[in-house]
């Protein structure tokens, strides 16, 4: 066979495979670190190492450009959550030592207004991320998080813990939400305040 009939197509260069890749590649290498617990030499280059190393073989797909970052959200959002976090965080300790095993939890269905992949896995993270909730699933067909809530102690708390999600999800949407998804949230508090008439 001559060369002329050689149809193969050589693999694109690694420099062109980690091109837009770089996030990935630095939230990797920190979270490498944040594990570890150290910022030693070695775990700082072992960390790229593997950072890197990931990224090349086991490519993820490009998220599509559809957020936007709004500045005064994101720090909205994270002064939020850092209060959450506290309060939150105050709550369970309480229900540990008053009523331990005996705390009362729910799994609380809660619709949601996002309609992308980064701002459904953003607000999960958020819910989380806080003491106290937990997403055990995500429903992404019909937008909804199934969130497991402590302290819950009767009926008359879920719709309190409910309105908790569902303010995660302003403040993501808020943060990051393109303008047609600030739309859909600003309408859909529309409704909510009309309907509390």
């Amino acid at each position: 066979m001559s060369s002329t009939d050689d149809t193969t197509t050589a693999a694109p260069p690694a420099g062109n495979r980690l091109r837009g890749r770089w996030p990935v590649v630095l939230w990797l290498w920190l979270l490498w670190v944040v594990l570890w617990g150290s910022v030693s030499p070695v775990v700082l280059v072992c960390g790229a190492v593997v950072a890197l190393a990931v990224a090349l073989i086991f490519p993820l797909p490009p998220i599509g450009h559809r957020a936007s970052v709004h500045p005064l959200g994101l720090v909205a959002m994270a002064g939020n959550m850092l209060a959450d976090l506290v309060r939150s965080a105050l709550v369970v300790a309480r229900e540990a030592v008053l009523r331990g095993p005996r705390t009362r939890a729910a799994v609380l269905e809660v619709q949601l207004e996002a309609d992308t992949d980064l701002l459904i896995t953003a607000t999960s993270h958020l819910v989380t991320l806080t003491p106290g909730t937990l997403v055990l699933e995500i429903d992404r067909v019909r937008r909804r998080l199934y969130v497991h809530a402590l302290p819950v102690r009767d009926a008359s708390q879920v719709p309190g813990r409910r309105a908790e999600t569902s303010e995660d999800e302003r403040r993501v949407v808020r943060a990051l939400g393109t303008a047609e998804a600030r739309e859909r949230l600003l309408r859909r508090d529309g409704h909510a305040k009309g309907g509390r008439r």
